[in-house]
């Protein structure tokens, strides 16, 4: 039995990626449409369009979210250092 895990392939990581994007869509697209049902009700005389910008803010967030997973470059503050720049260690 070895002690040193198997690394994982570069297909399970980007699936876990897709399935993370997917809840997270799942779950603030909801989220942004209850908001805008309930914006709705309460405040706007049972219009639409509260309901389609709550899903879409929603899904719009995901989606930002989703793009820095997939492309770490994207992320503000961040900086990719090249094997050139990066100072040596001893």
């Amino acid at each position: 039995m070895s002690a040193t895990p198997k690394p994982a392939s570069s297909e399970d990581i980007i699936g876990q990626k897709y399935d993370r994007c997917l809840a997270d869509l799942i779950v603030k697209a909801g989220v942004g449409f209850g908001v805008g049902v309930v914006s709705s009700v309460i405040l706007f005389r049972r219009r639409t369009w509260p309901i389609a910008l709550g899903t879409g803010f929603g899904a719009g967030a995901a989606y930002a979210d989703c793009d820095r997973s997939f492309n770490p470059a994207r992320i503000p503050g961040t900086r990719i250092v090249s094997a050139v720049e990066a100072p040596a260690s001893k």
